[in-house]
């Protein structure tokens, strides 16, 4: 063996032997021991010299000390406990001794010969003692020569002392039944010493109250220590009451160790406070008292104050006539007054002293006074506050005392530290009042200047270290001792996990910068006179760190200045003490493992090195985690992450350290907080765990397998293993195959073929969801939840090869959906369904992603499921545990909801379950097929459980958690509702609802309100397409107008604000504005009630609701004043779209049109909206879109404005010609581009720009006279623009070809959006041609954009149409005025050419009508069964409208020619010759196509316009000559002709 192999083993065997000792020290406690083993135990530790002789001596070494006397001490202890001292003092006091088993033995005079050679070592002590008070009391005559002989051997070994020291090495009694049996063996030792000899024979007195006070700090001790007085310790406590106060620490120093608990404190202040005597020292005999001859009684001839205080001042007055008994010894008269007092005051009075003479030479000698009362007072209020009112007068004095204290030059650091101590306790308890206080006593560290910035707080500018600092460096560390320091950390640590550190965070930042610059990266360094003292600050200051970074976010401090949070987070991120940090957690398991060996005691006590320095590693992992947890987002890495994820070679780095925590078997938390911290490094840092592990990496995996295998360790390691493998899933590949561990070997047809290795991690996992362990003690559901999410995880990583391997597992899918066929009881019976629903919560969330899986990956690709899979999901349908689920989850939401303070004690377990059962919902609603969901009548049960448990949360939220669990089923009814178009009387409830939620807090309720918003929407459409009446809509009307208004008043100042932060920043080229998040999204509260307002509105058809709510609320006002400021400000998008649907439907009737017109829209609208296609900088027009249409665009939003003037003119009339004409002023530009950008771009967003203001100028075109006065200019700028896009458009729908060309070349839009064929989703055929499905997209495209041009023809010709004479006037009146109308086409008859240099002509109508009639042929040819027969009439309609306009136009053109004088005759005969030929020609097609039947056309259908004639309805038209544009062309012909 090597060297340190040999010591590990020697330690071992000495622990062995304390062992050993410990359990016979035990049990002799309880049974007795025969003389002869008392003789044989006595001579064994003899010859072993109580530990010190062992066999293989020579290999101890100094750090197994602690264990050599471990072993002496209970050595000595069995001996004592051997000659059962408590019965002979039991048979003492009742006179019979002859019963004692020693009494009449003969080995006794053997062990006197035994012990007479006893006395070389300490361990002799207690030994001797406890034989001569046994030979005293047995045989106080005959024993008298061994009795004094041994008894001074006993007082030369220090036998008080050497039991303190005993005692203290034990260990304390808190859960160590071992140091409170010895106790209670050395408190029946004290007594009855104490009983049987004169305290004086005794030695020290101090010595033996340190023993007393060590053995009575255990608690049952101290009371029995009060149940019986005047006898044994109680003699101690009366001697001490002797010479009090003139000796002030005797007494106080026992009655600090008598306080246990409350009953105890009581005794003690009600002791102290009814004091009969008052001893004092006079060196020569005072003038002011008489006294006997013998001078034993002395009597105060006047009164005299005791303490020499000021007027005023708290002190003491003994009486006149007081009587004293008189005692003179070497130091002079020491006097007993007979005199009642409260020793509180006298301790008041005695600080009150200490203030007055802290600054002279008598300070030291006042603070011994002092301090035991500080201890006193910290013990009692310690153990019970409630006495602490009556302390007031000490307590208050404490600060006055600090600050004087640690003012002089030579500071009592022990006195400081005790005042310190007794501030922690009344921190504990009102944390503001002592921090106020402490403020004025300049002990903490402080900020002379203001902090603002991060950088001038960790540069510690302008911060003072206050006198604690000063005490640190002057005094603690030179000299060694820092018990200031440690009550320093204790306090602060109290001070921030109280009020303080949220409310007063900046006073603490000094405190805390101290320690984090000053302490953490230096304290290992510092000197240590004690052991032990350096681990203590460490973990001190590591829990005031803790404490820190687990304030709630409420706590932060506002503004600039860093809070205490942020302040820890940097400079453990980026300075030394994170480094420091990183090094106590590499400290290392065998480390750890090498200082509990060391440590001497058995016992689970948490003050041990080998306890300290874990909870110190613990705090380490936990400051660590949440470090980078709490760390702000950056680009850089900081030295922290630095130092955590650097490689090191052969596992030599940090990460490897923190694996191999899980060696670790002392304390549970230590190897699972750092798996936690692994995972959080495994989750944020690019690193590979696996290569830091190195070669270690399969034997951790084998560890941390086993202890997940194992059914004794501590639950949270392996929810904590299982939470860091599925982490590992996603960030770290190599680390997750190697916790696979999957075995690979060729199938039967070539492929792979997989299998569990023999350390595979997915063996674990399903031995915990065999549904035959579920509920067993070591299976909990917690644990089964964890299991179920690292399978989630594995299925959501794609990993097949494991998941392959998991499918084929006999019963997986049984385990997994056992849950779901279990029976709960009602939530209404109980309430402790937390770990019942922790197993259904984990088999849904399984079952969640398994489907979401197993259903689109196999129903899609392989078009099956397995056989278990879907044998499981036909019994969930069949055994109807759908309806037992939703029935159940109602029940629970309605339990949580009417429940006492928010419902359940497992409200997250219901939250859980009731997410679950949603996402399994919504599944199920896109695969009903898969998920067994057909049936209607079962959709129904689930739809309506869903509506009552919304109802139940949302009518009576109590609490945040049930506004929460209401927004859940929200979110889950509106899903269901869209997709299951169920619509079941739901106007009611979701009207009450709504009317609740909107008198909830908003800001709580502003997701919730929006869902409802969206179920209304839904609900409406459904009953819209039902036919049914809404008996709700004034209720209705009434509180959605309400939130319109308040949300848009909102709006209004969201956009102020934002606007002016950003006029104060740099211009930017940009031209889209950063809209407000929080208030304009597509769907936020504020646009969908916009919406849903309009949904409101088609359904009042009359608008009389609508008027009503007009009437009573400015809701128009309101909405026009956001838009206009989003207009001119170019912000919230989704609402301008939004309010301009909804004034577009109000338009619609003449009473809605007039209260928009009459609200001020053209003043919100007309000059705002040049903001939407100007830009910021130069004013220039932005090119036009050609982005998909159904995209939100500004642009957009213009069309949406055309729109709306289009209607408000066409339901107005007159009453809104003057707007419109204002409208079309200020935006001329913009429409004569308009006109002619479809010449250029022919993108489905241009040319519907160009259908809407056609459209609009369509109705514009019926008040020519009034646009001729107020804008001629413009009326012959859009006449000709409106004749050169009649010819643009018959060019492009002639040439198709070119028209392909350009939608490829010019605007790369082959496949616009929203164009693409809706498919059923279903397994591709892979020989299908990817070049068949782009012609065919790119013909569909070419087809809209077609269709496009067809209207935006029809809508030009039929404008075109007012601006010529009306052709039956100009055929029969001989004197009309030709000068009121302006010549539009050329006299020309040729083909038009697509040059803008080309005049628009009679041969462009011509063309217009050809290609109208080529078209309507290939209608007629194709015939194509994919469109439908309302598209291919409506298109002929279209193309009948657009003919007869164009012959209207032609007609009315020619004949304007003819009549005119100034066209000459030749010309004249030229327009007769052709247009005779060309509609001859055209007449004759047209007859042959009316013959084969077409419908008329549709002006007063498809398109708007203001046309008078009448026109059929679509009929077929039997005889030629029937149609009225027919005859129209016919007369014309016939006119010409002559």
């Amino acid at each position: 063996m090597t060297e340190r192999q040999v010591s590990r083993w020697f330690t071992q065997c000495l622990r062995e032997q304390a062992l050993l000792l410990e359990v016979l020290f035990l049990y002799y406690a309880y049974f007795e021991m025969p003389p002869s083993d008392l003789l044989t135990f006595t001579r064994l530790f003899k010859e072993q010299g109580f530990g010190q002789r062992q066999t293989n001596r020579h290999l101890v070494d100094k750090s197994m000390d602690a264990l050599v006397d471990r072993i002496g001490y209970f050595s000595c202890l069995i001996l004592v406990e051997g000659m059962d001292i408590d019965f002979l003092h039991k048979c003492a006091l009742e006179d019979r001794t002859e019963q004692h088993q020693l009494s009449n033995t003969p080995d006794i005079n053997k062990m006197d010969q035994m012990l007479l050679t006893f006395g070389d070592i300490s361990h002799h002590g207690p030994v001797l003692l406890a034989w001569v008070l046994l030979r005293h009391t047995l045989q106080p005559v005959e024993a008298g020569p061994v009795v004094r002989r041994l008894g001074q051997t006993t007082l030369q070994l220090g036998v008080f002392q050497y039991l303190t020291d005993m005692l203290k090495a034990l260990g304390n009694t808190d859960n160590n039944c071992t140091a409170s049996t010895a106790r209670m063996c050395i408190y029946g030792l004290l007594s009855f010493v104490v009983t049987s000899f004169e305290e004086d024979t005794l030695g020290s007195q101090q010595h033996l109250i340190n023993a007393a006070c060590e053995v009575l700090a255990a608690p049952s001790l101290a009371e029995l220590f009060w149940e019986s007085p005047n006898v044994g310790l109680e003699m101690i406590l009366d001697s001490a009451v002797g010479v009090f106060p003139h000796k002030t620490g005797p007494l106080l120093q026992l009655l600090t160790a008598l306080l246990s608990d409350k009953s105890t404190a009581k005794r003690v202040y009600t002791f102290l406070d009814k004091m009969s005597f008052y001893t004092e020292v006079y060196k020569n005999k005072p003038n002011d008292v008489l006294s006997r001859e013998d001078e034993t009684l002395w009597r105060r001839l006047a009164p005299k104050l005791l303490y020499p205080l000021g007027a005023g001042q708290t002190n003491l007055r003994m009486p006149q006539g007081c009587y004293g008994q008189v005692c003179v010894g070497e130091q002079g008269y020491l006097v007993r007054w007979d005199y009642s007092y409260s020793s509180w005051t006298l301790f008041t009075c005695e600080i009150e002293m200490l203030l007055h003479v802290v600054s002279t030479a008598d300070v030291l000698a006042h603070c011994e006074r002092v301090k035991p009362i500080l201890d006193l007072v910290h013990k009692i209020i310690s153990t019970d506050w409630t006495v602490s009112d009556c302390l007031l007068p000490l307590t208050s004095r404490i600060y006055m005392l600090l600050q004087r204290l640690t003012s002089v030059i030579n500071p009592p650091v022990d006195v400081i530290a005790s005042c310190v101590n007794c501030l922690i306790v009344l921190a504990t308890r009102q944390p503001a009042k002592v921090w106020s206080s402490l403020q004025h006593t300049g002990f903490l560290p402080f900020a002379s200047v203001p902090l603002t910035t991060m950088a001038q707080t960790i540069s510690a500018e302008g911060m003072k270290a206050g006198n604690y600092g000063n005490l640190l460096v002057l005094f603690e560390q030179p000299r060694g001792e820092y018990a200031v320091t440690v009550a320093f950390l204790r306090l602060v640590t109290t001070l921030v996990k109280g009020q303080v550190g949220s409310t007063q965070s900046k006073g603490l930042i000094p405190c805390v910068l101290l320690v984090l610059k000053e302490m953490l990266p230096s304290y290992h360094k510092w000197r240590y006179n004690t052991h032990g003292v350096r681990e203590k600050i460490g973990c001190l200051i590591l829990e005031l760190v803790h404490a820190i970074l687990n304030l709630s976010p409420e706590g932060e401090s506002e503004g600039s200045t860093p809070s205490l949070q942020s302040l820890c987070i940097y400079s453990l991120a980026n300075t030394e003490a994170g480094q420091a940090v990183v090094n106590i957690m590499g400290v290392g398991v065998d480390t750890i493992n090498v200082v509990l060996a060391a440590q001497p005691s058995s016992s689970g006590s948490c003050e041990g090195p080998g306890q300290v320095l874990i909870q110190t590693v613990k705090l380490a992992f936990s400051v660590t985690n949440n470090v980078i947890r709490l760390k702000p987002q950056s680009d850089t890495v900081s030295p922290l992450e630095q130092a955590l994820t650097q490689h090191g070679g052969h596992g030599n780095n940090l990460i490897a350290v923190l694996a191999k925590y899980i060696y670790h078997k002392h304390d549970p938390a230590l190897p699972r907080l750092a798996v936690q911290l692994l995972k959080r490094l495994a989750s944020v840092a690019p690193m590979s765990v696996y290569a830091c592990l190195g070669s270690d990496a399969a034997a951790i995996r084998d560890a941390f397998l086993t202890r997940l295998q194992s059914k004794t360790v501590d639950l949270r390691i392996k929810v904590t293993i299982l939470e860091f493998l599925t982490v590992a899933v996603e960030t770290q590949p190599g680390l997750i195959e190697l916790f696979l561990n999957l075995e690979t070997k060729d199938g039967s047809e070539g492929a792979k073929e997989f299998s569990l290795g023999e350390w595979s991690c997915l063996a674990v996992v399903l031995e915990l969801l065999d549904c035959e362990l579920q509920g067993q003690y070591w299976c909990p559901p917690l644990l089964q939840r964890a299991a179920l999410a690292f399978l989630h995880a594995l299925w959501q990583d794609r990993r097949d090869s494991a998941l392959s391997v998991l499918r084929t597992k006999e019963k997986f899918w049984d385990n997994l959906t056992t849950p779901l066929f279990g029976t709960l009881p009602p939530p209404s019976e109980t309430t402790e369904v937390g770990s019942l629903m922790g197993s259904c919560w984990v088999a849904f969330v399984l079952k969640q992603n398994s489907l979401i899986c197993a259903a689109l990956y196999c129903v899609c690709c392989s078009g099956q499921l397995e056989g278990s899979l879907k044998s499981a999901l036909q019994r969930l349908s069949s055994q109807r545990r759908y309806e037992f689920w939703s029935q159940y989850v109602r029940e629970l939401v309605c339990a949580a909801c009417e429940g006492e303070d928010g419902g359940m004690r497992s409200l997250s377990e219901s939250q859980m379950l009731i997410s679950a059962w949603r996402t399994l919902l919504i599944l199920s609603t896109s695969h009903s097929e898969v998920m067994q969901l057909k049936e209607d009548s079962v959709r129904l049960k689930l739809f309506m459980d869903v509506l009552e448990g919304t109802k139940a949360a949302l009518l009576m939220p109590q609490s945040v958690a049930c506004l929460r669990l209401g927004s859940m089923m929200a979110t889950l009814l509106l899903v269901l509702l869209k997709q299951w178009k169920r619509s079941p009387a739901l106007l009611p409830p979701l009207s009450l609802m709504l009317e609740n939620v909107l008198q909830a807090d908003q800001q709580l309720m502003e997701r919730t309100k929006a869902k409802l918003f969206s179920a209304l929407i839904s609900a409406l459409h459904i009953q819209g397409l039902n036919g049914g009446e809404i008996t709700q809509l004034p209720q209705l009307l009434l509180c959605v107008c309400e939130t319109v208004q308040d949300e848009a008043v909102a709006l209004i100042d969201s956009t102020r604000h934002i606007t002016q932060k950003s006029d104060a920043q740099e211009d930017s080229m940009e031209t889209d504005t950063p809209r407000s998040v929080q208030k304009d999204q597509r769907d936020s509260v504020c646009v969908l009630a916009l919406h849903l307002s309009k949904e409101l509105c088609r359904a009042d058809e009359d608008g009389e609701q609508w008027l009503q709510v007009m009437r009573k609320l400015p809701v128009l006002p309101s909405v026009l004043s956001a838009l206009e400021l989003s207009l001119r400000s170019k912000q919230n998008l989704y609402f301008t779209e939004a309010a301009l649907h909804l004034l577009l439907t109000l338009a619609r009737t003449p009473q809605g049109a007039a209260a928009v017109a009459g609200a001020g829209v053209i003043q919100s609208i007309c000059l705002p909206l040049l903001s939407v296609y100007e830009g910021p900088a130069n004013g220039a027009t932005q090119a036009f879109s050609r982005k998909p249409l159904d995209a939100p665009c500004w642009p957009g939003v213009y069309r949406l404005c055309l729109s709306l003037m289009e209607s408000l003119l066409k339901t107005l009339r007159y009453n809104f010609i003057n707007e419109a004409l204002d409208f079309v002023g200020v935006h001329q530009e913009r429409i004569l581009q308009c006109l002619s950008a479809v010449r250029t771009v022919q993108s489905l967003a241009c040319l519907d720009e160009a259908d809407h203001t056609v459209g609009f100028l369509l109705q514009l075109s019926s008040f020519c006279k009034e646009w001729q006065f107020h804008l001629p200019q413009l009326l012959r700028d859009v006449q000709v623009n409106l004749c050169y896009l009649c010819q643009t458009c018959t060019y492009l729908l002639h040439s198709k070809k070119m028209l392909h060309h350009y939608l490829q070349a010019k605007n790369g839009e082959a496949l616009p959006q929203g164009s693409h064929p809706q498919r059923v989703l279903q397994p591709t055929s892979k020989e299908q041609p990817l070049s068949g499905e782009r012609e065919e997209a790119e013909s569909k495209a070419l087809q809209a954009v077609q269709c496009s041009l067809l209207k935006i023809l029809s809508k030009t010709l039929a404008t075109l149409q007012h601006f010529t004479p009306d052709c039956c006037q100009i055929l029969l009146d001989q004197s009309m005025d030709l000068a009121e109308y302006r010549t539009l086409f050329v006299l020309s008859f040729t083909t038009p050419a697509f040059d803008s240099d080309v005049a628009p002509s009679f041969g462009t109508l011509l063309a217009t009508i050809n290609v109208a009639l080529s078209m309507l042929g290939e209608i007629e040819k194709k015939k194509e069964p994919a469109v439908s027969s309302e598209e291919t009439q409506a298109l002929k309609s279209l193309l009948m409208f657009s003919m007869e306009n164009c012959f209207y136009v032609l007609i009315s053109q020619a004949m304007r020619c003819l009549k005119d004088p100034a066209v000459l005759p030749r010309d004249k005969q030229r327009v007769k010759q052709e247009l005779s030929s060309e509609l001859s020609t055209l007449l004759t097609t047209l007859f042959r196509f009316f013959r084969r039947g077409s419908p008329s056309s549709p002006a007063s259908g498809l398109l708007p316009s203001p046309q008078t004639k009448p026109t059929t309805t679509g009929a077929k038209v039997t005889q030629e000559g029937q149609e009225p544009f027919i005859q129209l062309v016919q007369a014309f012909v016939r006119h010409v002709q002559r």
